[in-house]
């Protein structure tokens, strides 16, 4: 009797256990303003890259000479530009372009760097061929690399994020590199070893998912880095080229008549402080929920 009622009690502590970790987590997310606010604004920014050129009729290359570079109004929301196309809908197809191109590569460069990273950590062969390619590749500034590449490859969105990919990748194998190494030396995983586990299932199932949470971090970063890295791209028309809709070609457009027409600089300009500003948010409230230590130390 007394063994089923501890069974009961221990059941009973488990969930409860579970319960006050669950309100503990929500507590902490809803005192993280940042990871809030940017979480807001970068949902909506997806929701309109997903589903905002399902909603608009007009086409973003559609030009009519008779309205161009006419002013915000009810009929044209963002004005229009220099060939008379809709500036909001040329916006809304840019923000999918760039929002797009962004989550490519981040979610490349990071599998890439991942591996990387862990291997390099594990095996000190690899560790130092790897890690002098990502030096050397570091060492060159990255808007001027993904010029470089970009003039070898050609104009596409594409080859932009091939050269973005190449940019950013070093960057998050370097971070998981360092994490993965301070993992290599805990006690559980030399237990691991001398229990005959293989090498890829020690740096699959024991190392890489406690390098997940500065992966995940360093991951919206570079986010908010390919969406600035496309935008520069396509402003110095190595990018997107045209008449696609990106944020980019849109101010270099708007460059030229800038006095006529300050629409067409401004509100692409806001979108990109927008959209950066959001992950920047998001990725600081991250690492502040997945280590908040890291906060206490920032603020000492």
């Amino acid at each position: 009797m007394n063994t089923v009622q501890d069974k009961e009690y221990m059941i009973n502590l488990r969930k409860q256990l579970k319960k006050e970790q669950r309100d503990l987590r929500f507590k902490r997310i809803k005192s993280n303003y940042g990871l809030i606010i940017g979480a807001v604004l970068f949902v909506i920014l997806l929701l309109i890259a997903l589903f905002g050129p399902l909603l608009i009729s007009t086409n973003p290359t559609d030009m009519s000479i008779i309205d161009r570079l006419k002013m915000p109004s009810s009929e044209h929301w963002l004005g229009t530009d220099e060939f008379g196309r809709d500036l909001f809908t040329r916006m809304v197809y840019g923000t999918r372009v760039s929002i797009g191109v962004g989550l490519v590569v981040a979610s490349i460069s990071s599998t890439f760097g991942l591996i990387i990273g862990l291997y390099a950590s594990y095996y000190k062969t690899l560790d130092h061929i790897l890690m002098r390619i990502c030096d050397g590749l570091i060492a060159i500034p990255g808007i001027l690399l993904a010029i470089a590449l970009m003039a070898a490859l050609g104009a596409s969105a594409l080859n932009v994020i091939i050269a973005l990919t190449i940019v950013f990748t070093p960057n998050i194998a370097r971070v998981v590199r360092s994490t993965a190494l301070v993992i290599r030396e805990q006690t559980y995983i030399e237990a691991m070893e001398a229990q005959g586990a293989s090498h890829t299932r020690i740096i699959w199932l024991h190392i890489a998912p406690n390098a997940l949470s500065p992966l995940l971090v360093q991951a919206t970063f570079v986010f908010a880095e390919a969406i600035i890295s496309e935008a520069a791209l396509s402003f110095l028309g190595a990018g997107i080229p045209a008449p696609a809709a990106s944020w980019g070609n849109i101010l270099q457009a708007g460059k030229l008549v800038i006095y006529k027409a300050w629409w067409m600089v401004v509100f692409p300009g806001a979108t990109v402080i927008i959209s950066v500003l959001s992950l920047n948010l998001l990725g600081d409230g991250l690492r502040d929920l997945l280590d908040p230590h890291v906060k206490q130390r920032l603020k000492k």
